[in-house]
Parts: structure tokens; sequence; C-alpha cells
């Protein structure tokens, strides 16, 4: 369901342990790059989605380790929608060695981008307000769900 964005990254001491590997929770935190730059790219800033008292939390997450990346080396952050609803959003990530997005862009069309994949993952999210209550999202912001669901659409 969507194109696939990419995001490079070059991977920074803090985020490694003494071997020079990074530590598994960063992962986590390139996932939530990956979904920023989704929502950027979508024409949107997180921003102004929070000061609009709409907020996305995080309700499940699944990650899948297959090989370390380094210190100082190139990464890309690749996310995508695999699922959207008024209510739910679920991303899928991937974490592939190397800069992709030199050769193949900001984005890419097709069911797993190209490279070699360290780290595969998806994050579920709900769309609550300021209380921490489900809203609709479509409902709450009609203009950015439809942007959103535009950029799905789209690719």
């Amino acid at each position: 369901m969507g194109k696939w964005f990419l995001h490079p990254l070059r991977v920074r001491y803090q985020e490694t342990d003494q071997m020079g590997v990074v530590y598994h929770a960063n992962y986590l935190n390139w996932f939530e790059i990956g979904r920023t730059e989704w929502v950027r790219r979508a024409g949107i800033a997180y921003r102004d989605m929070e000061s609009r008292g709409l907020l996305l939390p995080v309700t499940d997450v699944q990650a899948s380790f297959k090989q370390p990346a380094l210190y100082d080396e190139w990464v890309t952050v690749c996310t995508h929608v695999a699922e959207m609803s008024s209510v739910r959003v679920r991303f899928e990530s991937r974490i592939l060695s190397g800069n992709a997005a030199e050769t193949l862009g900001d984005s890419y069309d097709g069911e797993e981008p190209p490279g070699t994949l360290l780290v595969s993952g998806t994050t579920r999210h709900v769309w609550v307000n300021r209380e921490w209550r489900p809203v609709r999202f479509a409902r709450e912001a009609p203009e950015w769900y439809d942007k959103m669901i535009k950029l799905v659409e789209d690719h």
C-alpha cells in the first residue's frame, strides 16, 4: 500500500556500543525518523498536528534484526504505510546498509526496497487527543487526512 520513502543516515558514535555496533533501541528511533519524514512528505509537520491536539502514539512495535549497523556507516531508513484508516495507521520500516537514496532517489516503488537488509519492522499507531481518547483523524483534520491518503494512493 504505497511507495517506500528513503531517508539516509550516518551511524553516529553515541548510537553504538563499545564494539561499534548500533544498540538495538536506536533502530526504533530510526523508525520514528522515517515516520516523521513520511508525514512531512505528505505536507504536514508533526509539530502542527500536536499543537492541534492530535497525537499518534505507538501501540505496537515489532523488529527483526538480521545484521548489525556499524559506526560511521551509512544506512537508509525506508518507510511506507501498510494500512491506514481514520483511526489507525501501520507503518512498515526497513533499515538497509548504505545510502540507497544515492542510487534510488528519495523513494522506491516496489515490494521491498533493494539492498542489504539490516532490520525490518512495523509500528502500529492510533490517533488520540490530548486526553488520550481515540479520535477519527478524518473528522478532526480532514485536510491532513486527505493529504496522507493521497500520498498513500498516489504511490
